[in-house]
């Protein structure tokens, strides 16, 4: 049969159903729909098997500039060889090049130069931000602004949208309980609720009202699923966690974005109970597909279907295609195992070819909704890009999203804000650096625009600052602690900037002890000792443990990594241009040993009181909670708790009651309080955390005033994942806080009566 004849093929019931959801987010007429529908179908019905593997297959972009160093081989193709590929129809995607005059040029090869002209699609690592970084999504969940998150995911759009980018491997919506992973900095923290408002936010933000428009992305939450979970906060280890767990913690996020109109998923590294993510038909088809109807495209992780291999899942790579592939793996990434070995495996009916031609559909779907038919040159225009990238209100939305994301952990003695006539001694190996200021996962942010720390206090200070190093992230520098003591002896306040190097937060790096390491301590032992204030600036992207000197300092600001404003928006806080408004979404471990720690953690029959520790729920060295617990952050004020009160003690089966508290600032300017709903059910048919995030409200209490703020409460925000898989609420009795942090307030008593 010769290739352009059409051969029979109709397009299977999922794939159909899916398309049609996605024509729908891109707002397409539903006659639209149907015809574009239709359209796939022809097109997988011209496709040789060969091509079908292509349009499954993203390898890196050898033509326009990328990033080096992001993954084990550099992400290193053959030009001539990927060029040939794309002109035979045997690739449907590039990754992580970028530029508007690049991406015009490589379109023409498939648009213009291939048999059937099928659009490529150009992806991308864009985390937090592309040219212009933005705080590391851990430090942005702080900010608990779900419309923050949304507007810098836009701003991060404009950004690719102008460079020639289609889609973004992101967000990153894993939950991270245990403090060692290092792929905490990724994602929104500890807390079920906050991943969910935040993966929604930044898919809503990524996506825009259309994914027609040239500046949006296609959003791909990531990693399904449980890679938060890792064994040990071992990255790429397996996940050892319970069904119900799953469904209760672990997925949320990932739903949360899909109400959202994400349109990509990108399937995890890990095994979950013992089956890999990139081959677990159970989570990708089952779940993802059949139980909650996704009608977008899988894409597999770095290798991932490689790995099934290594996994021992697999019995050699021919094996993994065949599996990933049934699993539900549209697409693969940095592989040819789809092209190398899809024809023959539906040649030996190892795979049905309409499991190839669904995934394919899926795929040409995706390129629909982003109008690529359409407007195949879609973010080719240099001048646009030009016009876009790092323009000023970017700029501005960065700054902003770094002073809102910053968290003062302590200020005694109201050590901050600072003078602006104070001589200031900056001391630390992290000030300087613009890797330190973009953080981890920035692989395309132009450094050289990037304000650090040591440049935002220069613009202020002037010579009244003076910059001394002391010591390396992880090792001593000779002469650097006198250097120190002798600038700090002779300044009014010493900011010391200390704890993780960029490089020691991401991807594949776990840390067994999350400390500050001892080199930075040494130098923090020798500055307090001079008796002069000290101010420390943590960077961390994870909750680390402040045990030591750095943790003693009076004043401790944690600034992440705020991305290329870091230095302005830390400045502004410093000298009380605008006060700290961040609130931890990780907890603070006591000890490194406690972790995985997190807030929620279930009832224990013997649990640690003020009254009692021996044979108690504890460690020898350290009690059942966290130094600096999730929610805690304070401000240039202070706000005083009143009694929590509600409506009535009984709340009704199909009812709602109200819990409400007044704010009181006796300060002298205006705060911003995030007040936290939390509840305890006393007794259920599943033990229960000690606490849950079900609300909270941001709110601004005027300097001298009062506040009061309410919330209401129903049958819904008390369910939990019961042993059936299914949500469920329970009549009972019901603790209820409203509070600073997740171990503050006293709580009140409601029964919820059936």
């Amino acid at each position: 049969m010769d290739d352009d004849e059409p051969r029979p093929f109709r397009l299977p019931a999922v794939s159909r159903r899916g398309f049609l959801a996605l024509a729908a987010t891109a707002a397409l007429p539903p006659a639209r729909a149907a015809a574009e529908a239709e359209r796939i179908a022809g097109l997988v019905a011209r496709m040789t098997l060969e091509e079908k593997a292509g349009q499954l297959t993203v390898m890196a972009d050898p033509f326009r500039w990328r990033p080096g160093g992001v993954n084990p081989d550099d992400m290193n193709v053959d030009e001539a060889r990927v060029a040939a590929d794309i002109r035979a129809g045997r690739l449907g995607a590039l990754f992580n090049g970028v530029g508007a005059r690049g991406a015009r040029t490589v379109q023409r090869m498939a648009v213009e130069e291939s048999r059937l002209g099928i659009p490529l699609l150009f992806a991308a690592d864009i985390v937090h931000g592309l040219r212009t970084a933005f705080p590391v999504p851990l430090a942005e969940a702080a900010s608990w602004d779900a419309d923050l998150a949304r507007r810098t995911a836009r701003g991060a759009a404009m950004e690719g949208g102008a460079s020639g980018i289609h889609q973004t491997y992101a967000p990153m919506v894993d939950v991270g309980r245990d403090q060692r992973w290092g792929r905490v900095v990724e994602g929104s923290g500890e807390d079920v609720l906050l991943a969910e408002i935040f993966a929604h936010a930044r898919t809503l933000g990524f996506q825009g009202s259309s994914l027609a428009d040239p500046a949006s992305l296609l959003a791909t939450p990531k990693h399904f699923a449980g890679y938060g979970a890792a064994e040990a906060g071992l990255d790429y280890a397996g996940a050892d966690i319970s069904e119900r767990l799953l469904r209760e913690v672990y997925l949320p996020p990932f739903r949360a974005a899909l109400d959202a109109g994400a349109l990509s998923v990108m399937s995890a590294f890990n095994a979950i109970d013992g089956v890999p993510a990139t081959g677990n038909r159970r989570l990708l088809t089952g779940i993802l597909r059949e139980e909650w109807g996704f009608g977008g495209y899988v894409v597999a992780d770095y290798t991932a279907d490689r790995e099934l291999v290594a996994h021992g899942f697999a019995a050699d790579d021919r094996d993994a295609a065949r599996l990933a592939l049934l699993a539900g793996v549209d697409m693969v990434m940095m592989s040819d195992l789809y092209v190398r070995y899809l024809p023959g495996l539906v040649a030996d009916g190892a795979v049905p070819e309409a499991f190839v031609d669904a995934a394919v559909a899926r795929v040409l779907g995706a390129k629909v909704a982003l109008g690529l038919f359409d407007d195949p040159y879609r973010g080719s225009d240099p001048e646009v890009e030009r016009a876009t990238v790092g323009s000023g209100p970017i700029r501005a939305l960065a700054r902003e999203a770094g002073r809102r994301s910053a968290v003062l952990l302590k200020n005694e003695g109201d050590v901050l804000p600072l003078r602006r006539d104070a001589r200031v001694a900056l001391v630390g190996p992290l000030a300087g650096e613009p890797v330190n200021a973009v953080g981890p996962w920035s692989i395309f942010a132009d450094q050289s625009r990037a304000v650090t720390i040591e440049a935002g206090l220069r613009a202020v200070l002037g010579d009244r600052l003076t910059v001394v190093r002391g010591c390396e992230a992880e090792a001593e520098r000779p002469g650097g602690i006198a250097e120190a003591v002798a600038a700090a002896e002779v300044a009014d306040v010493v900011v010391l900037v200390a704890g993780e190097h960029a490089l020691m937060s991401g991807e594949a790096q776990s840390r067994v002890t999350i400390d500050v390491p001892a080199p930075q301590q040494a130098l923090a032992a020798a500055l307090l000792a001079t008796e002069k204030p000290v101010v420390v600036l943590l960077k961390t992207g994870r909750g680390i443990e402040l045990s030591g000197a750095v943790g003693a300092a009076p004043a401790l600001l944690l600034v992440w990594f705020l991305g290329s404003e870091e230095g302005n928006a830390v400045a502004d806080l410093l000298f009380g241009d605008a006060a700290p408004a961040g609130r931890l979404p990780v907890s603070f471990p006591f000890r490194s040993g406690q972790e995985p720690y997190h807030y929620a953690h279930p009832a224990t029959g013997r649990p640690e009181t003020p009254e009692s520790s021996a044979y108690k729920a504890r460690y020898r060295e350290a009690p059942n909670r966290a130094l600096y617990p999730f929610g805690h952050g304070l401000t240039y004020g202070a706000v005083r708790y009143g009694a929590v009160r509600l409506s009535s003690a009984t709340l009704p089966w199909e009812g709602e009651i109200t819990a409400s508290v007044r704010l009181a600032n006796a300060g002298a300017r205006p705060v911003e309080e995030v007040v936290q709903l939390y509840v305890r059910d006393r007794a259920a048919s599943v033990v229960q955390p000690v606490r849950r995030l079900r609300a909270f409200r941001r709110v601004e209490v005027p300097a001298g005033g009062e506040v009061e703020v309410g919330f209401t409460v129903r049958r819904e925000d008390l369910t939990f994942v019961g042993t059936d898989l299914a949500p469920r609420a329970e009549p009972g009795m019901f603790d209820l806080w409203l509070a600073p942090d997740a171990e503050a307030g006293e709580a009140v008593a409601f029964e919820l009566v059936g």
